[in-house]
Parts: structure tokens; sequence; C-alpha cells
């Protein structure tokens, strides 16, 4: 992957969704016992657009579903129905694990107009194993506690189509890239995957050209690779396509040297800005790298050492770069945390003239519990004029970042071993060479701290990644 310097035109318009969290409370008779079980579920929904009362809307979910002594999956997902006086119910339908077996709750609240509070707090459902009956069961929602967690958590986010977001950007102008490039981990075998597309458009007016390359990071066996191209750019397409590889909304394949690949994806959260949402529209940054999901699950082969690797529900995401070429420094993770949380981070030194004599500008997004924090992109990148507090210290095999934004505070350490890591040499627009130094099976740590009153910092969350980060330092 390089870090660009961005001046394209911003491509896409966005709607405007509906987010918010709920907490219900309640009991479950499971078929076969005499006693009831304690259930909690807690779950963030998100919807593409506004709610209105009189309408009906369907939802994604994603949350955690405890069930005392039998369960407790931090993954469940599903969807709802909310139709609260069109339909005068709001439906869910929840999958979760369960000691080893895959249930769904299906359930709805049936809303009454002479009680409307009291009917939209509870929620009787049923518990499903492969289309049978296996428990019956009733949450409710607690007013006294969660109504005013729920009504503070609403969040109306702008909503952009994953696959638009996926579509070429050039325009013919000259001294221009344009990449796609998709990163995963296999869950089976701890194998780091890199596909990298990229469109270079000369700054001498020459004609554009198509290249890339893929790589396998193999968890005991040495780093493979193998480039594509260059062939020529002709366009047209929903995404990349040259040279016999594509990369488009759903569908990556291909062949480079011995490689072979052929990987479908699906998209498993909203985008995610890197940079500030406007820069990737009206690019007045030096910088626009965007992710059109923050995170993916991938399923298909991808052959070396003629033997197929088959990879299921691998983990990953793409992400999109538009500018002028490659940044003086940078550095880059992809960190998928675990229980839908991710931490994307870009670090870089421009080669504009009076910004590259500055540190590195550090972008941040950390997405947890579907929010993203810091609130506001720009945040993090102003650490070099004294109004914020982020610092990246990039370097090998180890490289930094810390900062501060509101009342909490980071520190990530990225280590990329070796062994385990790439170097891959290519031409600028402007005909200078870069070399980026990849590994997708890098080591990560994050600690996220909070500032409590008495008490000072205090632990929030920490992360430990082994083998499975996505990371890259470069120069120019």
């Amino acid at each position: 992957m390089s870090r660009s310097d961005s001046t394209g035109r911003g491509t896409g318009t966005g709607t405007r969704g509906t987010s918010f969290s709920e907490t219900m409370l309640g009991t479950v008779r499971l078929d076969g016992e005499d006693r009831t079980r304690r259930v909690r579920l807690d779950l963030r929904v998100r919807a593409d657009r506004v709610m209105r009362p009189l309408g009906t809307i369907e939802a994604r979910t994603t949350g955690r579903m405890r069930i005392a002594g039998w369960a407790d999956d931090a993954h469940a997902q599903g969807e709802l129905e909310i139709s609260p006086l069109a339909r005068r119910r709001i439906r869910y339908r929840i999958s979760f694990a369960a000691d080893g077996r895959r249930l769904t709750l299906d359930g709805w609240k049936s809303v009454t107009p002479l009680r409307p509070l009291a009917s939209m707090t509870v929620l009787p459902y049923t518990l499903y194993e492969d289309g049978a009956q296996v428990g019956t069961g009733t949450l409710r929602f607690p007013l006294a506690t969660q109504l005013l967690p729920f009504l503070a958590s609403f969040r109306f986010p702008r909503h952009d189509d994953p696959d638009a977001l996926m579509a070429p950007r050039w325009n013919g102008e000259a001294g221009r890239t344009e990449v796609w490039y998709t990163t995963l981990t296999d869950p089976a075998t701890g194998a780091g995957l890199w596909l990298h597309h990229e469109l270079t458009a000369p700054a001498d007016g020459s004609e554009p050209y198509a290249h890339g390359w893929a790589a396998v990071f193999p968890k005991d066996a040495p780093v493979r690779h193998a480039r594509f191209g260059p062939a020529k750019w002709t366009g047209g397409t929903p995404g990349f396509a040259a040279d016999g590889v594509s990369a488009v909304p759903g569908r990556l394949t291909g062949s480079a040297g011995t490689l072979r690949w052929d990987l479908t994806e699906q998209p498993t959260d909203t985008p995610l800005f890197t940079f500030p949402r406007w820069s990737w529209r009206r690019p007045l940054l030096p910088a626009a790298q965007i992710l059109p999901a923050a995170r993916a699950s991938y399923d298909g082969t991808f052959t070396y050492d003629d033997a197929p690797l088959t990879l299921a529900a691998a983990p990953g995401a793409s992400a999109r770069i538009y500018g002028h070429g490659n940044a003086r420094r940078w550095a880059w993770l992809h960190a998928d945390l675990g229980g839908g949380d991710v931490l994307e981070i870009v670090a870089a030194v421009s080669m504009r003239p009076g910004l590259r004599r500055l540190p590195p500008l550090v972008f941040l997004r950390l997405r947890r519990g579907g929010r993203t924090w810091p609130r506001r992109a720009e945040r993090t990148a102003l650490g070099w004029a004294g109004l914020g507090r982020f610092r990246a210290a990039i370097g090998l095999p180890v490289w930094t970042v810390t900062g501060r934004a509101g009342l909490r505070r980071i520190r990530v350490e990225v280590t990329q071993p070796e062994e385990g890591t790439l170097a891959l040499d290519y031409t600028d627009p402007d005909g200078a060479q870069a070399v980026c130094r990849n590994s997708e099976s890098a080591d990560a740590l994050v600690l996220l701290e909070r500032w409590w009153w008495p008490g000072g910092w205090r632990t929030e969350a920490k992360w430990a990644l082994d083998g499975t980060a996505h990371a890259e330092v470069g120069t120019r």
C-alpha cells in the first residue's frame, strides 16, 4: 500500500442514517429445563435512513448476547424491523452462538396505542435452532436505568454506499496515483494476505498504466509475492480491472506469477474515513485515504506453492487512496481488535513544500462499540501545531503512536518482524522511487485509557494482537 498526497475531486453523496444502543434484561426457559435463566442483550442498531414514526425501516444489529451459565456471544448480529405506527410492532431477529450451537432469537414488541410506553419496553421471544423451537422468554427495557443512556446514544450519521466508494476517481489528470488494496488474515492458518492494485498516471503526460502485486505471509514460512502489469489502463469498471486482475465491489480475482486468487468480499461495517470526510470529496489536504467498509469478511481461495488456501469468514478490509504519489515518510496500521472493534492509523510526512519539515501528521480512527473516536479526524492531525497531542515515532522494527483527545488517551506500539516484512520498490508519477516495507503478520499493543476524577488515568480497554495486525512503513 502507498500513502498519497491527494488532489482529486470528491465523488458521491451521502444520506443520513440512524444509530442507537439498547440494553434489555430478562429470562429464558429452555425446552427440557424446569428453571429459567437470566438474559442480557446489548445491541448497537444501525439503519441507512433516518427513522420516522409513521414509516417502516429495516436496521442491522450487532451486539452481545448473554444467557447465564450457557451463552456469552460478543458477536451476535441480526436485523430489526422498526414500524411502531404503520405495523404497530418492532421485530427483532438476532443470531448468536451458545454452547457450540447457532441459535436465533425471534420476537417483537407489539405497540398498543392505549399503553405505548409499556408495550414498547416488553419483548416476548422464541429461540430457534435450525427452524425448531428450543426455548421461550421475555426481555424488558429497564426504563429507570437505561432510558437516559438510550436517548443519549442516538446518532444520525451520514451513510455512504461502499460500492460507490470503490469507483475509480481518476479524471485524466497527469501526475496522479489511485490505489485499491485489500489486507486480511486467514483465521484457520494465521496467514496474512495483501492484494495491491494501482493506477499510475505519469507526471510527464505519458500513457497511464495499471500494475500491482499480491503477497502471502504464512505463519511459519517465508513471505511469497509476485507482481502483475504494467498493463494499459482502460477504465470503465466499478473498481480496478487490468491484466486479468480485478478488484470490484464484492469480488477480487486474478493471478500474479504462481499466485492465484478468487475471493468474495462481504462488508460487515460501515465506511470509515481515516482522513476528514470532506477531504475525500473536496481534497484540500495533501492526503486522502478511506475504507469503503471498516471491516469485511472474505471467502474463497488463494493459491501459492501449488496449494490452495481456503478462506472462510476471514477478517480484513479493503481501502482506497487517491493522490499525487507517496509521502516522504509514512506508517500505516489496520488492526481488527475483535468484537466489532477496529483501529486504523495513517501517519505521514508530506512531500508538499512547507509540510515536509513537520513531524508526521497522525490520522487515527478507533471504532469501538459502533462509535468512532475521536469524533473528528482532524483532531489527531494537529499535534504539530500545539492544538493536539498525537505523535508518531516511525521506525523499524517498532513504531509507535500516542495521543489524547477529550477524556481519552491512547498508546499504540506496532512490531513488524523482520522475517515477516516484505520490502517492495515502485515508481511514483514524478519518476521518483518509493519503498514500502509491509507486514500482514505484525504484532500490535493498544492501550486505551480514560481520565476519571478523582484518581487520574485508568485503563478502559487493552488489546494485544499476535501476528494479525496489518502494518507498513515506507520512505521516498
